[in-house]
């Protein structure tokens, strides 16, 4: 089996919209162009289709097989490329918890729909992501459920009827699928070996897909505290996958922003270097939308021809100590600027329709009695005063932790950099003391974007000064000049 590299994602981090979007909200309509234009222009081998938080179309196979039918002709659909359904968490977002029935009830009719297609077609689904896994009983809940109750029930038979509902309603297939689990936080990452261990030990896998993100755990536990948590779990699973003789087959979460990933059609080798393991990128929207087709079409390319290397070497301990104090000192102070935040934060342009749910702190949650928007809101928020997200949490860290960070997270500095080029230290007034300490102790050249610094600046004035009405169009304007909204 042919395994995505460069998974298109629904993520609104974008300040540009496509040409094909019907108004500055996506939707409906438009995610179906989305994942077309995402196989067929820009190199995508794999469609991120997001059911969590957000109104989706059902009917998207049919859509795209119908739709673009030349195209489909040459390039199957579940062999060549792929489209991979992100489900609500029943054991999480319990509103929600009845649309996993409907998304995993879509599987067999879009297997339908492209056998009508082409009568050789493989099932066009067959793998779901379930996002905040915690344990391997939530993966194991969504796998049986899938083949032992919704496929299983084709063979019973109608009451009073001599009819099968296969009989009555055609076959079920595919038989199985498989489930990609998606660990968020640090903790529930550091934890994941043990979970995909206990998940595996009674399947005859050959290879799985497992899921690490990297935006939400950063505004929850601070960025080099999500680094770390990456880097030890990519480790630990690398060594876990070779005592069980499966293969394991990462993907990361990453957005443009250096605070939710950095990755860019600037920074493919760099990212790159960084997990050299990660056999899936996520490719979001302003790596999409924000920057010229052609350079995004190569960057997607050389990712594509990036050979996977083995997961680097790294000292557990000395990581989660470090982890520990860092994510301590980033929380107070992103505590200490909530109000700022959530005051910015209801100003960023929304590029998706989408509805809150529950569950992390990143996920509009009450923590300590502090509201916090979601992560894309949060990190535009920052930028938007002067104040990059990745600067938060710092003086925590010695000299000693700072080397330490430096060796195993070989892009801090070039992150730092980028994020101190929107920095406005004109602002620092208004801000926890601590950063001003903490970005004198990093020690780096800073080359700041004027521009964006006047903006900043703007953007602090009109909260003072309670003019709200000029934060939309000034927030827009500096990320025009980031090329990403957050």
């Amino acid at each position: 089996m042919m395994i995505p590299r460069c998974m298109s994602t629904q993520h609104p981090d974008n300040v540009q919209m496509p040409f094909f979007a019907e108004d500055p909200e996506m939707h409906g309509e438009d995610e179906v162009h989305e994942a077309y234009y995402a196989f067929s222009h820009l190199g995508c081998d794999e469609q991120m289709w997001d059911y969590e938080g957000k109104e989706v179309d059902n009917f998207v196979v049919k859509k795209l097989l119908s739709t673009y039918d030349t195209y489909f002709h040459e390039v199957r659909l579940g062999q060549d490329v792929f489209l991979t359904p992100r489900i609500p968490n029943p054991e999480i977002e319990k509103s929600e918890a009845k649309i996993l029935l409907e998304t995993l009830g879509s599987i067999p009719r879009s297997f339908d729909a492209a056998r009508l297609f082409d009568s050789a077609s493989p099932p066009p689904i067959f793998e779901v992501i379930l996002p905040m896994t915690t344990s391997a009983a939530a993966i194991n809940n969504v796998y049986n459920y899938y083949a032992n109750v919704f496929i299983a029930r084709q063979n019973v038979r109608l009451p009073g009827t001599d009819l099968t509902i296969r009989e009555w309603l055609g076959e079920f297939r595919p038989e199985r699928i498989n489930v990609i689990p998606l660990f968020e936080s640090t903790t529930d990452m550091l934890s994941a070996p043990d979970v995909m261990k206990t998940y595996l030990s009674d399947k005859d896998f050959e290879h799985q897909r497992v899921f690490l993100a990297r935006s939400d755990p950063a505004m929850n536990f601070g960025m080099v505290s999500t680094v770390l948590a990456n880097k030890v779990t990519l480790r630990r699973l690398e060594d876990m996958a070779h005592q069980l003789g499966v293969a394991l087959y990462p993907i990361i979460g990453l957005g443009t922003a250096p605070f939710r990933g950095g990755l860019s059609p600037y920074t493919v080798a760099q990212v790159a270097a960084e997990y050299p393991s990660v056999a899936t990128f996520t490719i979001q929207s302003a790596f999409k939308f924000d920057y010229p087709p052609a350079k995004v079409t190569a960057a997607i390319q050389q990712l594509k021809d990036t050979p996977l290397r083995p997961a680097p070497e790294i000292d557990t301990e000395r990581a989660l100590m470090i982890m520990e104090k860092y994510t301590r000192a980033y929380q107070a102070q992103v505590v200490e600027l909530a109000p700022v935040i959530n005051n910015v934060a209801a100003y960023v342009p929304r590029r998706r329709k989408r509805k809150l749910h529950i569950g992390l702190f990143g996920y509009s949650r009450n923590v300590n009695g502090i509201h916090l928007p979601r992560a894309i809101g949060f990190t535009a928020a920052l930028y938007s005063i002067g104040l990059p997200p990745e600067l938060l949490g710092l003086n925590a860290l010695d000299k000693s932790d700072i080397a330490f960070v430096r060796e195993n997270y070989i892009n801090f500095d070039s992150d730092l950099q980028a994020a101190l080029r929107f920095a406005n230290p004109r602002n620092n007034r208004y801000f926890p003391r601590e950063l001003k300490d903490a970005i004198d102790a990093i020690d780096l050249p800073v080359d700041c974007v004027q521009e964006h610094c006047d903006i900043s600046a703007k953007v602090l004035d009109a909260l003072k000064n309670n003019q709200y009405s000029a934060l939309d169009g000034l927030i827009l304007r500096a990320a025009y000049l980031r090329r990403f909204l957050g």
